[in-house]
């Protein structure tokens, strides 16, 4: 399609300026008023200096996505850098709905992502300078442009529950403001086209109103809509208020982007600013995270805000770019690794409300039948390895063993483990009564159609994918899920009463269920298929990491954990960025907190194949944003864990931490967990129990201990060999582990930092 551009107006609009701070700079005061917790909080000044502290900041001009500043709400996503080849600024105009819905072309065709837009902001003057931040504390985009006539002083966000972009421009000396937006087709980016596939239709530039419309029919059916608002020139200040909707199979998207738009602007800028802020400054102070490390903290809160930028619950869930699409031969929503490890970060920074995955299975029940073939839609359910955004690929769920191809049949149960760590994190029996029982019912009765007995007396699985290696009969990743899954299932037909009659079958199935097949060089890929090639996935190690079915408690397993964990990296052509945030989480799992980091830091390292971008975004030739979630998740890790009914504080701390603070860390149990390491120990713990689950906790404090209320009342608890103390701690209570004495100074503050370093972006 020959390329459209439309000039969007000329006006501009004064901007505040970003807060003050300056990367690596400690923050020293905090507030005198307790929470519900009895812990003192940072004060709105702090929390504004120390997230300014962890900005990104940029004083050369990204040309590239993984070099630039990024806005999002889950739906509406853009990411700012310069325009190739032209004396301009791009903001990409990209939305997370928007999809073409013809499945019979699959995934990477039939039921893509699709881009919109961009558009361009055109100085008068040559660029000859930026300097740019990206405000977390307040999640905006701020900073000035030079021109060889003047200066543009630039914000924009996306409004945080009003899906609008709102980008405002301010300029000075000989410049002007001129925004131009470049509709992109609405074709599959994915190269190769299959036989029979059209691209969809030209979009239709309209107007309607004080506002512009670009319209973009489907050939399918529905149809997408940009909606954007510039009003006459007043005062040399320009607003741009811009919105993205998609409707299937109903026309309706040019209807609700106006309407968006319109609403946004009779709310005025002051209050889409005001609102917006309240949003990101109530959205921070649900947890706290402090590490001596100045560039691993920023990266913390960055992808902190990545996510929240990124999805909601009852949004879309994430595909492999998030709302963020760029050009892609992954554009859809891959099941196999990449959303497990999108979403790991909500459950420890007590986000739970980020969770797309539960929302987006309990939804679409339905289609998860429909995945499976006719003849097993009766009692079961699956997805394929890459959907659309309800889980529809187009194709049917492979049956293991039917030879040929790649049979991957295990993605649903290990999605539904994402599932259950939210219900564990939450203890909200709704998600194990609504969405974990029923669907995970069905991915395990998928198995035992074809689980069969062997000679040996075991239970055997037919030739199933671990993906990403190969095939193998008994693969490791299935038999990792299946036992997972029948251990749920029990515990979840206990917990709900229901006396469901496969409870019998569940149990059969954990007791004479072929073993991990393994050799000397650790866990196989499955049976007779040793691994021997360089392997970027986990899926062979499933049972380690995530799933904890095999733990370093046992010297035995620790030792096969450890001899697997050596043999995965020893082969290392096929290593990615999840391959080294996946060790370093197991090897925190085991309590290294030294290697744990070591293997972490590899993919920060610039001289590895794929390291993390200046922007904190990843990419292997496409973009792909699990993998700088994952490096989080890692990081939490290392800081607190809460599997196998133990909350253990500080597991993993590399020595060369001596300081870290956790606020509201929320673990397993319901518990929302604060505590303060100085000095190489553990100083003190606060626990508060938001659903009265059993309180075990390996707390490293310097024996003997002492549990209070936070008024300094004594708690009944008692200890345990290993350094575990048991807490009756009813729901709604807090409790203060402590030397024994007097109650310690409960003050949450910044540490100190040891290890200085550069604000990402390209400082």
């Amino acid at each position: 399609m020959d390329e459209q551009r439309w000039d969007l107006s000329r006006r501009t609009f004064l901007v505040a300026t970003a807060a003050a701070g300056v990367a690596g700079a400690a923050v020293p005061g905090v507030a005198a008023a307790a929470d519900r917790t009895g812990i003192t909080g940072l004060s709105e000044v702090d929390w504004a200096k120390f997230l300014a502290a962890q900005d990104p900041v940029w004083r050369r001009m990204p040309a590239e996505w993984w070099q630039g500043p990024f806005l999002g709400d889950g739906r509406l996503g853009s990411i700012i850098r310069k325009e190739p080849g032209r004396n301009a600024i791009r903001f990409s105009v990209q939305h997370a709905e928007v999809q073409d819905h013809r499945p019979r072309f699959g995934s990477g065709h039939g039921v893509c992502r699709l881009p919109v837009g961009h558009l361009t902001l055109e100085p008068a003057g040559t660029i000859t300078g930026v300097d740019w931040r990206l405000d977390l504390w307040h999640g905006e985009f701020t900073g000035t442009v030079t021109t060889s006539a003047g200066t543009l002083r630039l914000r924009a966000f996306v409004h945080t529950t009003r899906s609008v972009l709102l980008a405002q421009v301010t300029p000075s000396g000989g410049e002007r403001v001129r925004w131009v937006f470049h509709p992109e087709p609405a074709v599959s980016t994915r190269p190769d086209p299959p036989s029979g596939y059209t691209p969809n239709p030209d979009p239709v530039l309209d107007t309607s109103g004080a506002e512009s419309v670009v319209r973009q029919e489907m050939l399918a059916g529905g149809q997408t809509a940009t909606a954007y608002r510039n009003p006459a020139w007043t005062s040399g200040e320009h607003t741009l208020l811009l919105a993205v909707a998609h409707s299937f199979p109903a026309r309706t998207a040019e209807a609700e982007a106006l309407k968006l738009v319109r609403e946004a602007a009779s709310t005025g800028v002051a209050g889409l600013v005001a609102s917006h802020r309240e949003w990101w400054h109530a959205f921070y102070r649900r947890s706290f995270v402090s590490l001596p490390d100045q560039r691993l903290q920023s990266f913390w809160w960055i992808q902190l805000y990545k996510t929240a930028a990124g999805t909601r619950a009852g949004g879309t869930v994430m595909a492999t770019c998030g709302p963020w699409f760029e050009p892609t031969g992954w554009p859809a929503v891959w099941w196999n690794l990449n959303v497990q490890l999108e979403y790991w970060l909500i459950h420890g920074s007590n986000h739970v409300e980020l969770d797309a995955i539960t929302s987006t299975l309990r939804d679409n029940q339905a289609q998860l039948i429909k995945n499976v073939r006719p003849e097993y839609q009766h009692d079961s359910a699956g997805v394929g390895r890459s959907t659309d955004r309800t889980t529809l690929k187009g194709s049917y769920v492979a049956r293991p063993g039917d030879g040929g191809g790649s049979p991957e049949v295990g993605n649903l149960t290990w999605a539904l483990h994402n599932v259950w760590l939210t219900y564990r994190h939450t203890m909200d029996v709704s998600i194990l009564r609504e969405t974990i029982f029923p669907i995970l019912r069905r991915a395990i009765n998928y198995y035992l159609h074809f689980l069969k007995p062997g000679t040996d007396g075991k239970l055997h699985l037919p030739e199933t994918h671990s993906p990403e290696y190969g095939n193998a009969p008994d693969c490791n990743y299935d038999l990792a899920l299946i036992r997972w899954g029948c251990r749920t299932l029990l515990y979840a037909n206990e917990k709900l009463g229901i006396n469901d009659p496969l409870a019998t079958k569940w149990r059969q199935v954990l007791r004479e269920l072929v073993p991990y097949p393994k050799d000397a060089n650790g866990f196989m890929i499955g049976a007779g298929v040793p691994y021997e090639k360089s392997h970027r996935h986990y899926s062979h190690l499933l049972m380690v990491y995530p799933l904890y079915e095999i733990t370093g408690e046992d010297p035995a397993q620790r030792a096969l954990i450890e001899t697997s964990i050596k043999h995965w990296h020893a082969l290392q052509g096929a290593h990615r960025g999840y391959s080294y945030t996946g060790a370093a989480s197991m090897l925190a799992g085991l309590g290294r907190g030294d290697e744990a980091l070591a293997y972490l830091l590899k993919f920060f390292d610039p001289s590895t194949r794929y390291p993390v971008t200046e922007n904190t975004m990843y990419r292997e030739g496409s973009p792909v944003v699990e993998t700088p979630l994952s490096a989080a998740q890692s990081l939490h890790d290392m800081l607190v864990q809460s599997w196998g009914e133990l909350i253990r504080i500080f597991p993993a701390v590399p020595r060369g931490w001596a300081e870290v603070t956790v606020d509201k860390f929320l673990t397993e149990g319901a518990f929302e967990v604060s505590a303060v390491r100085k000095g190489g120990r553990t100083r003190w713990i606060v626990l508060h129990s938001k659903a009265g689950s059993p309180c075990r906790v390996r707390h490293g404090i310097l024996r003997p201990i002492q549990v209070s209320r936070p008024d300094g009342s004594p708690v009944r608890f008692g200890e345990r060999p290993g350094g575990v103390v048991e807490i009756d701690l009813p729901r709604g209570g807090t409790a203060v582990v402590h030397p024994q004495g007097a109650l310690p100074d409960l003050t949450i503050a910044p540490v100190k930092i040891s290890g200085p370093g550069q604000p990402w972006g390209l400082p």
